[in-house]
């Protein structure tokens, strides 16, 4: 099936298509040591040329997330971390208190510089040790908490390093650094809770939980984001816009 592709003229257009790739990678859709739709199949899915896929390509291989078979064709690196490829598209938590007429509010918030491990390094595209920022919040409603927040993202020494800074909305504090999010997948699942998610929430080891991974980036720039946002599922309803 041909698909419809809306370019930005400011970008190359085997960097946009790569991106495509990548995700479909990283979220698995392309599930590692699986081979990918062959170069003349992508050309017309993409409508582009050849030569533009196999540039794109080579953006994969030069990441070790695609290697070549000579003769065979192009396969998906194998990796650690396993993810579900049914993906559920849902609105941002600020978004949805708002539409239910309540302010999010952010009761804690962790702010920390780390070195990547091979996972966060693989959903940045960063090098496994390049510093990074983590940041773990706990948000609510009405100062009830419900959700803990962990969130990876790609460092840049311009983003402010106190706590106090993040206990508002974290893409309104981006966008004063040019920042805009314009890609997003998320998928969601339930769980029960870590030690962790049960102090963060103070809530017991059987109480439901509602796991929100989140994956963004800004497409003409280096940003790049992993949540994992963690839900208690009592208090917690997601909306999918179709």
């Amino acid at each position: 099936m041909n698909q419809n592709v809306n370019y930005d003229s400011t970008i190359p257009l085997y960097v946009q298509i790569s991106e495509e790739l990548r995700m479909n990678i990283i979220s698995e859709k392309w599930k590692p040591g699986t081979k990918i739709p062959p170069e003349l199949e992508l050309c017309e899915i993409y409508h582009v040329s050849r030569i533009t896929i196999r540039k794109s390509i080579e953006e994969l291989v030069k990441d070790n997330l695609v290697y070549r078979k000579r003769a065979k064709g192009t396969f998906v690196a194998e990796w650690e971390e396993k993810l579900d490829d049914h993906f559920t598209f849902v609105k941002s938590f600020t978004t949805e208190m708002k539409e239910l007429g309540k302010e999010a509010v952010t009761l804690k918030a962790d702010f920390n510089i780390i070195k990547a491990n091979k996972k966060i390094a693989r959903y940045l595209n960063v090098n496994i040790g390049d510093s990074i920022i983590r940041l773990k919040r706990v948000r609510g409603t009405d100062g009830e908490a419900f959700v803990y927040v962990v969130t990876y993202i790609t460092y840049d020494e311009r983003y402010p390093t106190d706590n106090e800074s993040y206990y508002g909305s974290l893409y309104t504090l981006l966008a004063d650094y040019g920042v805009l999010v314009n890609q997003e997948t998320e998928y969601v699942e339930a769980i029960l809770p870590t030690k962790e998610i049960q102090y963060a929430l103070n809530i017991n080891h059987y109480e439901p939980i509602l796991k929100r991974v989140r994956m963004t980036k800004h497409i003409e720039g280096s940003y790049r984001e992993y949540s994992e946002n963690f839900y208690i599922g009592k208090q917690y309803r997601y909306y999918v816009d179709m």
